[in-house]
């Protein structure tokens, strides 16, 4: 009775996919979204443009968390994908496409697999070792020569050059890479948020420059001192309209102007209280993350103090840390409050644009990047750019250790995959055999992106490793393998060690998939006051 009639668990709404249907199914999605990708790899890869459905801006782009991020994806394997690269970007700020596409690759040697009556598990286990071969073999292939600070930096702009290569700043990377350098070194191991990048349209790619101190996109009030020095800064998140009330839907019904004029003169009243009392804290530059209306702004103009009014969040935020200051929002207790500093504030032109610059701040190695460019699109792109070589310089300090790119570090770790695989029995050998492959698939991707003939080039970088050749590399510039040493194309070892990590657990996951469930919605009740 209980066969003809099965117990039903789900909704009705519910979708489920399960065994083979489900794999496949989880297998296509993650391919795809590694596809859409793998053409952006590598200094020769594809721009994407991403128009927004609405009347947003459009984006042009190759960087692989932009571009994923800004895509509506429905196939839960997917979303791991999106997800792995958004941690690849938290984590490292470079590497995006990279562990995408190796997790692709991953993914469609397990299709593969399975289709050879290769368990899941089998598949899995195999992949365990193959990535703790690799692991051990990039290891083994770094360099550290933080101790010869000379050489280091070299290291440095290796890096950032390599990182800017595969970017829109391709064509001025050894200038960018030099001013990455110069201001992740000013910072001696601080934090990022200590770069300010301002983006001011004009002129071109190379009229940018680093600034010391911290350049604020505003500009002063009119009739306030446009030059503080030894400024004591007060930064402020308050209103700084009149005090009506704030009460949604609320209103004051008056008999007569007399008394509308009262309210008035309570309401002034009540915000030249407000002022005294920051007056008290003997400030002479006072920024407002909000609003400063007219009676305020004449009020700290009359006694010396310059206003400057709705400062982004992201702006007042790292102006406190530049400054030591701390950001107020009530002006009671003035003695428990800790101003900003610095020597000089002043107003200057970027362009035709007016800011005004901190110099001399309590944080002395705190720095601005200013980019210019012809239009807003490269800017934005040059920003994307400039913050990956930041991030990945500001962990090369931390982890100082380096490896080689042009898919020298992926022959190196899939000729130790091989080799573990040889003297590893049953099926996991196999496993073990399809992570390598996927592994070389990064300089094949890289060559058909340049142009190159991928075979060739990469069976000839294979025989080179093969040889003892421990730094051969592609070099995408002339079409043939050279030696990266030499060529000075070089990575990050944590940016390289959190891809393959990254993409072996997300490809490890989705194998290990056997059914999909698709909740159903939840159904709207219907609103009894709207009969």
């Amino acid at each position: 009775m209980s066969a003809r009639n099965p117990t039903q668990v789900l909704a009705d709404d519910t979708k489920e996919e399960k065994g083979s249907n489900a794999r496949l199914s989880a297998f296509l999605g993650a391919i795809a979204i590694s596809d859409l990708v793998k053409t952006t790899l590598g200094p020769q890869g594809m721009d994407k443009i991403l128009q927004p459905a609405g009347t947003g801006p459009v984006q042009i782009t190759n960087d692989g968390a932009t571009i994923l991020k800004s895509i509506q994806v429905d196939n839960p394997a997917a979303k791991i994908l999106v997800d792995i690269s958004k941690t690849q970007d938290d984590e490292v700020g470079d590497g995006t496409t990279s562990v995408c596409v190796l997790a692709g690759e991953l993914l469609r040697e397990a299709e593969k697999l399975v289709a050879q009556k290769i368990h899941p598990q089998i598949i899995v286990q195999g992949w365990r070792l193959a990535l703790e071969a690799a692991r051990n073999a990039l290891t083994a292939a770094t360099l550290d020569r933080s101790a010869d600070p000379e050489v280091f930096r070299q290291d440095l702009l290796n890096i950032a050059k390599t990182t800017l290569s595969s970017k829109l700043l391709n064509q001025d990377k050894e200038f960018f890479a030099r001013l990455a350098v110069d201001a992740v070194m000013r910072l001696k191991g601080g934090a990022l948020d200590l770069i300010q990048i301002i983006k001011k349209p004009g002129g071109t790619l190379r009229d940018s420059e680093l600034a010391p101190g911290f350049i604020l996109d505003k500009k002063f009030g009119v009739g306030q001192p446009k030059r503080i020095e030894n400024a004591r800064v007060l930064i402020a998140n308050t209103q700084m309209d009149n005090d009506k009330i704030k009460i949604f839907g609320a209103s004051v019904q008056t008999s007569n102007m007399t008394v509308t004029s009262e309210v008035e003169k309570a309401e002034r009243d009540r915000m030249m209280a407000k002022c005294e009392k920051i007056l008290a804290y003997q400030p002479n530059v006072f920024i407002n993350r909000q609003l400063i209306y007219n009676l305020p702004e004449q009020f700290f103009a009359d006694h010396g103090v310059a206003a400057i009014e709705h400062a982004d969040f992201d702006g007042i935020e790292r102006l406190s840390k530049v400054l030591r200051g701390d950001i107020i929002s009530t002006f009671d207790n003035p003695g428990s409050a800790v101003l900003g500093t610095c020597e000089l504030v002043d107003e200057i032109m970027i362009g035709e644009d007016k800011v005004i610059r901190f110099s001399g701040v309590a944080a002395g190695e705190a720095c601005t990047i200013v980019l210019r460019g012809s239009s807003s699109h490269i800017l934005e792109e040059a920003d994307r750019s400039l913050h990956d070589a930041l991030c990945v310089l500001s962990e090369t300090l931390k982890e100082t250790r380096i490896v080689f790119g042009g898919g020298c570090s992926e022959m190196l770790m899939a000729q130790a995959v091989e080799q573990a695989a040889a003297t590893t029995p049953g099926k996991k050998a196999i496993a073990m055999q399809s992570f390598a492959h996927a592994l070389r698939q990064i300089p094949n991707i890289i060559c058909d992106n340049a142009g190159f003939d991928a075979a060739e080039l990469c069976s000839m970088l294979r025989a080179e490793h093969a040889n003892g050749s421990r730094f051969a590399g592609i070099d995408v510039r002339t079409g043939i393998t050279g030696n990266m040493m030499e060529l000075g194309i070089t990575e990050s070892f944590k940016v390289k060690q959190q891809v393959l990590l990254s993409a072996a657990e997300a490809a490890e996951m989705i194998v290990r998939v056997d059914e999909i469930i698709q909740m159903a919605p939840r159904q709207r009740q219907a609103d009894p006051r709207m009969g």
